[in-house]
Parts: structure tokens; sequence; C-alpha cells
């Protein structure tokens, strides 16, 4: 059953981000993920406003997405953002 990540980013530096968007894709890929949506036009229907960047990443399933964020390659992503983002990142199983 596939799984979604699920990031909701505020970018606090675009330019050191930049570096994090541009080691991000190897990883999700060595993974199986793909991207669904990254960082398009967000509209907030209910609720309180969103204005954070928000990613959706499928994988194959709940375990991929968690070897996805702990692999090497990510952790070395997640160095590149530091400083640069603050992110709530969340998995779900699909349906």
């Amino acid at each position: 059953m596939p799984a979604y990540l699920i990031a909701r980013v505020h970018v606090t530096d675009a330019e050191k981000y930049d570096d994090y968007k541009k080691l991000s894709p190897a990883a999700i890929a060595a993974y199986g993920g793909r991207f669904l949506a990254r960082g398009g036009a967000v509209e907030t229907l209910e609720g309180e406003k969103e204005d954070r960047r928000v990613v959706l990443v499928e994988f194959p399933d709940m375990a991929a997405a968690r070897a996805f964020y702990e692999s090497p390659q990510y952790r070395a992503a997640r160095a590149a953002r530091e400083g640069a983002a603050k992110a709530q990142f969340i998995i779900v199983d699909g349906a």
C-alpha cells in the first residue's frame, strides 16, 4: 500500500534552502519516492491559512518512506536545510 510523506516548510533563508532542494530529489528517488506536489500554490479552504511550502511525496509503503528519511543521503540534505527552514514532516498510509 502506498504511503505519503507530507512536509510543511517555512523557509527562512531561500538561498540556503536551494541547496537542500538540490539534494533531496535523489534521496527520494533512491527509495522509490516521487513528488506529487512540490511547493506549488496553496489555497486554504477551511481552518487557519496555510502559508508554508507544502510538499507531497508518494512512496511504495511506510517502510520505504521511513528508510528514505533515515538514509545517509537524506541526512545530508537535512543538514543542508539547517538554518534555512523550519519544517514538519509526517507520513501517512494510503487508502
